[in-house]
């Protein structure tokens, strides 16, 4: 079982597998460094102590070059191991269970509401992680990598983590989106976001950027690698701006945000505005993993915008 929960304001990912192993044996694969090294995502430097200092070293393959630091907050053979990782606190929990044991593990990650847009691509990280587990404590070989990109669609799916949200402001309402982009450089978002060409104001909003449901004007900013706004209109004339903004943080990752304006006397498009953006914003997301996905999904986008409609009047 995979959730998902808000506690005490934070996210945090609650994980729960059944072992066939004494919580003895667990304890050691889960505090050991030197067993750490056969599951774990970072090799591991501690001391078996509360409040001795961690650290963590990625492999060379790894997105980011240094893996942090971190101490440990709980060491109580053989029940709970819980240490600080950088921004988020893992917790190793063993429950004894018949012959075996319940290992409930959770990750309370960092960053408060950016940091939860992460919570796709870190369940099913530690899902692997955890299989990794399980495989060295039944002395089978480790598992085949999981399909990454359809793995993190799945749980940004069931997390509700792609939906867009709609704010009153003074003039009518922007809608809002922000996804998690793992660690793509954003040289690199925006080289797939304008397809490679130049854009300066008052260029025809790049294809990438723009849809069929929110038709597009000018560009009004252009400021490479990170900000592209543009108007948007209706009936031919502006009604408002889209903007599309990649955040690079060296400590939670990489996201895309974007937003729309919309005037109070248009409030009626907002649904299917909701529905446009959060169906290209997968197509984007796919498409930062290679996957480029044709034609533009029309029932998704209905069923889409089926949803926000009855949030909206809801």
């Amino acid at each position: 079982m995979t959730e998902l929960l808000t506690i005490a304001g934070k996210p945090v990912l609650r994980f729960e597998r059944r072992l066939a192993h004494r919580p003895e044996k667990v304890w050691q694969a889960v505090t050991d460094p030197a067993e750490l090294a056969h599951w774990f995502p970072a090799r591991v430097e501690t001391e078996a102590r509360v409040g001795a200092p961690m650290r963590f070293v990625f492999p060379d393959a790894a997105p980011v070059d240094d893996g942090g630091s971190g101490e440990v907050l709980e060491f109580d053979p053989p029940k709970v191991f819980a240490f600080r990782w950088n921004l988020d606190v893992l917790r190793f929990e063993l429950v004894p269970d018949g012959d075996g044991c319940l290992l409930v593990f959770t990750q309370t990650i960092g960053g408060g509401d950016v940091g939860r847009l992460s919570g796709g691509r870190n369940a099913i990280g530690w899902d692997f992680c955890l299989d990794g587990l399980t495989a060295r404590l039944d002395g089978a070989g480790a598992p085949p990598e999981p399909d990454w990109l359809h793995g993190m669609e799945r749980y940004i799916e069931e997390f509700g983590l792609g939906d867009g949200t709609v704010h009153e402001t003074a003039h009518g309402y922007e809608l809002r989106f922000a996804r998690d982009l793992v660690w793509q450089p954003a040289p690199e978002v925006w080289r797939l976001l304008t397809e490679e060409a130049t854009v300066q104001p008052g260029d025809p909003a790049p294809l990438r950027a723009t849809n069929g449901y929110v038709p597009a004007g000018r560009v009004l900013v252009a400021s490479a690698p990170n900000v592209l706004e543009y108007e948007w209109l209706h009936d031919g004339s502006p009604a408002g701006r889209v903007r599309w903004e990649t955040v690079a943080d060296r400590e939670l990752g990489t996201r895309i945000e974007l937003t729309q304006t919309v005037p109070f006397a248009l409030a009626h498009l907002r649904a299917e505005a909701l529905a446009a953006w959060h169906t290209q914003l997968e197509l984007f997301f796919a498409a930062t993993f290679g996957e480029i996905r044709c034609p533009w999904p029309e029932e998704r986008t209905a069923e889409l915008t089926r949803r926000y409609a009855q949030r909206l009047t809801g």
